[in-house]
């Protein structure tokens, strides 16, 4: 194993949920030797890509100050927010904008909603894209390689609604294709529901997908669905200008 796979393991190491670990929460969760992750975040720490706080460790500003310059997911992002403000707008839900990284999806920005409860996505955050609405909108127009690769993997139940059988996912997202729309009813959480809509680049591809999330009975996927897709389309044309 190289030392950017190591350091990779340490930094991978980090939950969603979770801003700090310790010595031995990442020693454990990295599965290298309590040596190894000792000496590189000795190593880390003193480039800035994580900072020492009460004896524990948390990513550094550094990581952050690098993220900021990805092209692509900078470019797109100014380009969405302003629609996106108006879909929170007209929703009063929270607004998703991801895009696809091999069989995730990960998010680029997230507009809360007022008063909305915390949800379990979060920016830069991933999720498996074959259970969420962002992820089937996605993986509707994507390569058929990786579609295959989802539909011949494993499909982890993550509550009982999730759609755990090959078939029944490849439906869906068949589906997704005729209407444009993609939906999550308690399918990544309980009590929480999601329309979505893939967005479009300047070459007619799919780049990105936006989507409206709510808690049930509140939202109403059927009625988000209208304002999602006009959305959607609104920021495809921005960009295909742009």
């Amino acid at each position: 194993m190289s030392v950017v796979d190591r350091v990779s393991r340490v930094l991978d190491a980090y939950p969603a949920d979770q801003s700090e670990l310790s010595l031995a929460q990442l020693t454990r969760r990295s599965g290298l030797p309590k040596t190894t992750v000792h000496r590189l975040l000795g190593e880390l720490e003193g480039i800035g890509f994580v900072e020492r706080h009460e004896g524990n460790f948390r990513l550094g500003m550094r990581l952050f100050e690098l993220g900021q310059l990805v092209h692509r997911q900078r470019t797109l992002r100014d380009a969405a927010v302003p629609f996106m403000e108006d879909l929170r707008e007209v929703t009063r839900q929270t607004v998703h904008l991801a895009v696809l990284d091999g069989l995730e999806v990960v998010y680029v920005e997230i507009l809360r909603g007022p008063q909305q409860p915390a949800l379990p996505s979060r920016v830069g955050g991933r999720m498996p894209a074959y259970c969420t609405g962002v992820g089937k909108a996605l993986l509707a127009h994507a390569d058929p390689d990786v579609v295959r690769a989802v539909l011949a993997g494993d499909l982890p139940r993550r509550t009982p609604y999730t759609i755990t059988s090959p078939e029944a996912l490849d439906r869906q997202l068949e589906e997704v294709r005729r209407t444009g729309t993609s939906h999550d009813h308690e399918e990544s959480g309980l009590n929480f529901a999601c329309t979505a809509s893939p967005v479009t680049g300047a070459d007619g591809r799919v780049v990105a997908a936006l989507s409206v999330t709510g808690r049930l009975p509140m939202l109403r996927t059927d009625r988000t669905a209208p304002a999602v897709r006009t959305a959607a389309l609104a920021l495809s044309r921005a960009l295909r200008t742009s």
